[in-house]
């Protein structure tokens, strides 16, 4: 590989696995020899190990018992911008460099050699006989859109035999090729006629063309109104990158809202991308990793995952709806994406477009002081405005008891039904009702392995724990008193939401968008493509449906609970309510029917809800901004969670206080350590949580101060000490 440095067949090489080592292993280079960052198999013990070549060996043991690299696998090797942005993402999270490496290697079979495979696509007759599983799998291959797929994977996302595929190969309905396991994507065209932008769209489209034609690094915050063009502008500079010979990367922070996008990324370059998140297959996954490593896969749309591809030039990175929290990793290697991609394009030279209605207070910030460029959508595309935002003052309504929908919501949803237009009931809970409740004893339904309510989700007639997974059936006796029949749910959930408009508006059509109502990612895309076409008058839907989607029939969002997310010690508390009720108020009136947007409070005169109203965002982050200056708090301020868990509890204390008593490595550095107490959800998957809050000044070199605290410290037994660098939630 041209500019990486070349190791001879038996000279030392340092491998880094992605086992939990800590450090490479010294090897001797193989027959031929390898590059540096070349993907290699390895001896390891007795098993063989994937490894990447990271530097020279360091021979500081006896060299005649050091083995020889198996072999250098079939893959483009890791280019030295990936490994700098693996060390460097390594060194902010304090996370040990085989985790990092296993972000940057998830795809199945790179060892393999290439070979060929049976493929299905759909054929070009139609059976003479038609049955249900049959009409699923030819569904299924026209949905994407002429794709090929395995036998396994055809049959898997039909939900049928392999035998009915073969079926329909014998009567020239399905179509089975033989074909190389990774091919490359098809090419995507940037001059193909783009939609006619606004003057506004067409300046902010210009201004990052020539950030990109830069050929340097830089952030750019794009923050418009909901409903403002923000994705067309930013496809004019995934155009102009693809002109340039780079790869784009798209980030989205839910994988519903890829099918709409992918739709729109067609009708732009006349091709699909690749797209790379939980939902893709094994096959797909495989062929993403090896294609965007040789440049034949130009645009990839993903999770945030696919940060950690092995693009070979990498120009740009978007980050759609910049704000929103699934960008922030909560398990495992524990990092947020949208800080990582200003990294990674920091390291390449790359430009990063952070969108949003509602950017975080961190890149408003940022772009207040200068780090960011900023540009600003004010007004909706063609037609459309932006809704009007009014409350409803609960105090003021009547309502019977076990019903959540004011008599003012209801007259206003009952108007939009008679105009044929739609309404969105939003709410921000999953299932039937948070609290299963005894009403003979008191006692509340609680997961056996958590600190943790049961939630009832009778769709599927069980509770379950929302920590850990847990169901049961909905039990007819109390756990606790014995009495039966007397466990009755208290509060309302999307379920119960929707069991009182089923009552309320018994002609109309009610869909619900809840996250763990739909058994697979492709049934999620179908029902919103659906309500996107009229198929629902009413969706009924938690935070799911304010992440970027458009139902252009929809005039009416009515929030029902908006002081929910005001509870609680959160320092984001207010960001967060601000951000998910213009989001979801945003959803209403993006084509030409103008739009409400009605909140349900009993607190009406709060400060935040007299912002949402108000409209005056700036004022609203300039106050936001200024409370957290004066706290020292983020992103005036640096905060770590360290997070220790184990099944004792008096251990896991033990751990906790002797951090907290031993903290002079923090207070080098004027940092503060808070407790230990027990996390707010104090025990998952029968592991006791404690926590610790590190507080520091800005410019304080957190992480090093951090690693030297801990490092004395062992962990005994099934104990666990997790670090959480800016930490987005403190359950």
């Amino acid at each position: 590989m041209q500019g990486e440095a070349f190791f001879d067949e038996g000279q030392l090489v340092g491998v880094l696995t992605t086992q939990p080592l800590g450090r490479p292993l010294d090897y001797r280079a193989p027959e031929g020899g390898c590059h540096l960052g070349a993907f290699v198999e390895v001896p390891l013990g007795p098993r063989k190990v994937l490894g990447v070549v990271w530097g020279a060996g360091q021979g500081d043991y006896d060299r005649s018992k050091i083995r020889a690299i198996i072999r250098v696998l079939d893959a483009a090797p890791m280019r030295s911008e990936l490994r700098a942005f693996l060390e460097r993402a390594a060194e902010y999270t304090l996370t040990p460099m085989p985790a990092m490496l296993r972000l940057a290697t998830r795809a199945p079979g790179l060892g393999d050699p290439p070979s060929m495979r049976k493929i299905y696509r759909l054929g070009d007759r139609a059976p003479d006989r038609m049955t249900e599983a049959r009409t699923r799998v030819l569904e299924t291959l026209r949905d994407y859109g002429g794709l090929a797929f395995t036998l396994g994977e055809v049959a898997e996302m039909a939900g049928v035999t392999s035998s009915v595929v073969k079926g329909l190969v014998k009567l020239g309905a399905v179509r089975e090729e033989d074909s190389p396991r990774d091919v490359p994507f098809p090419r995507l065209d940037p001059d193909r006629p783009s939609k006619d932008l606004t003057q506004d769209q067409a300046e902010a489209a210009r201004v990052l063309r020539n950030g990109l034609r830069s050929g340097t690094y830089g952030t750019t915050l794009l923050k418009g109104v909901t409903g403002s063009g923000k994705t067309e502008v930013y496809l004019e500079a995934v155009a102009e990158t693809l002109r340039m010979g780079r790869q784009a990367l798209v980030l989205l922070p839910e994988i519903a809202l890829t099918a709409e996008f992918l739709s729109r990324v067609q009708e732009r370059f006349g091709a699909r991308p690749a797209e790379w998140h939980s939902g893709a297959t094994m096959t797909e996954r495989r062929r993403i990793w090896r294609m965007v490593g040789q440049g034949e896969a130009q645009l990839v749309v993903g999770a945030r995952s696919s940060l950690f591809l092995p693009f070979q030039n990498l120009g740009l990175i978007i980050v759609d709806e910049e704000h929103d929290t699934s960008y922030k990793q909560e398990d495992g290697v524990l990092y947020n994406a949208r800080d990582m991609a200003v990294l990674r394009a920091a390291l390449g030279g790359a430009r990063v477009v952070l969108a949003s209605a509602t950017p975080s207070l961190e890149s408003w910030a940022n772009a207040q002081a200068g780090k960011y460029d900023k540009l600003d959508l004010t007004a909706r595309f063609g037609e459309a405005v932006l809704p009007e935002m009014r409350a409803i003052d609960m105090r003021a309504q009547k309502l019977d008891s076990g019903h959540w929908i004011s008599p003012a919501l209801r007259s206003a949803v009952q108007a939009r039904l008679e105009r044929g237009e739609q309404a969105l009931l939003f709410i921000n809970r999953r299932g039937y009702a948070p609290v299963t409740l005894c009403r003979a004893c008191g006692h509340q339904m609680g997961c056996d392995a958590c600190d943790a309510r049961m939630v009832e989700h009778r769709f599927l007639k069980r509770l379950m724990c929302h920590q850990c997974g847990e169901t049961i059936p909905v039990p007819t006796t109390c756990p606790s008193c014995g009495a039966e029949d007397r466990l009755a749910p208290v509060g309302p959930g999307v379920e119960r939401l929707t069991e009182e408009a089923v009552a309320l508006f018994p002609d109309a059509r009610v869909a619900t968008l809840s996250s763990d109502m739909f058994g697979s990612a492709r049934a999620l895309k179908a029902e919103i493509e659906g309500i996107a076409a009229g198929a629902a008058d009413i969706i009924i839907g938690t935070q799911l449906v304010a992440k970027g989607h458009n139902f252009p029939l929809l005039t009416l969002v009515g929030v029902i609970d908006a002081d929910l997310g005001l509870q609680g010690s959160d320092l984001r508390a207010a960001e967060r309510t601000f951000q998910l009720m213009r989001q979801v108020a945003g959803r209403a009136g993006r084509a030409e029917k103008p739009g409400e947007a009605l909140l349900q409070t009993y607190q009406p005169e709060h400060p935040v809800i007299r912002a949402i109203l108000g409209g005056d965002e700036e004022a609203f982050w300039r106050a936001e901004a200024g409370e957290r200056q004066a706290a020292g708090v983020p992103p005036y301020g640096r905060m770590a969670g360290i997070i220790l868990s184990g099944s004792d509890v008096g251990a896991v204390f033990d751990l906790g206080n002797a951090l907290a008593r031993a903290d002079g490595a923090l207070r080098q550095i004027g940092a503060q350590v808070f407790g230990p107490a027990p996390a707010p959800i104090a025990r998952i998957r029968g592991r006791h949580r404690v926590r610790l809050l590190v507080k520091a000044p800005k410019g304080a070199p957190l992480q090093d101060a951090i690693a030297r605290w801990i490092a004395p410290f062992r962990l005994k037994g099934d104990l666990r000490l997790s670090v959480d660098i800016d930490p987005q939630s403190f359950y």
